[in-house]
């Protein structure tokens, strides 16, 4: 029989995904399985391919210039700033079918990029660099991180800190990826001046995405998604309440040239690649340690 104890506890766990059988890549000793899971790259943010298909894309064009009606008849919860600044990306009729082929090009950049980074002169393969995030995984049970090749201490030696660069520094150079940096996995203080000029350098050479003028940024066209759902219930006569009608967007975003803290929808004060965005229960923290300032 066992004995009664005095030591109770509940952990503060979290449970990751499914990731189904073939997810076991084998077991180095009893306590020790290895696995295969998803990793979602930190501070930074590809075109979506969740539509799957050219189809659905075009469906979603369809739905985005909906939207755009409904914006226009003042029937959607949004500012004046906010509608002035979307509806030009909404108006082109392409708003699904840009994000689904920019999200298969993306994707095309990556998987070129990370096979001829990570394949020695030799022809062998590098191992993988994971670093992961202060907060190490998201609330789909992905793990957060950074991802480079791995390289020797005597090859880092050698390099300079862009040579050995992660793959999201690629991703943000080549303008297939829009920065998303989310507090508080922010860069370290020798990384962030490399991500923000190629961030900048992306945008003014129209690099990647930036070739067209009215592209979404995947956020956008996330927010743009659950705003178009959230003005059809309205439109349809279903009662939301405040906060429901505003779940579209949530995160706060600072500038990080000026530490001003703006509300939700004004994000669109800030050019892109300064934009810090702040998920509503950590703003407090990230004033204090951050040392933001809300903008009147």
């Amino acid at each position: 029989m066992v004995d009664a104890v005095e030591i109770l506890w509940t952990p503060a766990g979290q449970n990751l995904p499914s990731l189904g059988s073939r997810a076991l890549v084998d077991v180095t000793d009893g306590d020790t399985p290895n696995i295969r899971m998803p990793v979602r790259m930190l501070s930074i943010d590809t075109p979506e391919i969740t539509a799957r298909s050219s189809d659905k894309a075009a469906d979603i064009d369809q739905e985005f210039l909906q939207l755009a009606e409904w914006i226009r008849q003042g029937k959607a919860p949004v500012t004046n700033t906010f509608r002035e600044y979307i509806l030009p990306k909404l108006e082109t009729g392409s708003g699904g079918s840009l994000q689904f082929k920019q999200g298969q090009q993306a994707s095309s950049f990556y998987k070129a990029k990370s096979d001829e980074r990570l394949t020695r002169e030799s022809g062998r393969k590098r191992n993988l660099f994971v670093r992961s995030a202060d907060v190490p995984f998201d609330r789909f049970g992905r793990l957060l991180a950074y991802v480079a090749p791995s390289y020797s201490k005597t090859e880092r030696a050698q390099m300079t800190r862009r040579e050995r660069a992660t793959f999201n520094l690629d991703l943000i150079e080549s303008g297939w990826a829009t920065p998303f940096i989310l507090f508080p996995s922010i860069p370290g203080e020798l990384d962030l001046p490399i991500f923000l000029e190629s961030a900048v350098s992306a945008m003014e050479n129209k690099a990647g995405q930036y070739v067209e003028e009215f592209f979404l940024p995947a956020y956008e066209y996330r927010m743009c998604e659950k705003l178009h759902d959230i003005t059809k219930k309205l439109v349809a006569g279903q009662e939301l309440s405040f906060p429901e009608q505003l779940e579209w967007r949530s995160r706060y975003c600072a500038d990080m040239r000026t530490r001003r803290l703006y509300g939700p929808e004004a994000y669109t004060d800030i050019p892109e690649p300064y934009r810090l965005w702040v998920w509503p229960d950590d703003v407090q923290e990230a004033i204090g340690k951050l040392n933001l300032v809300p903008k009147e």
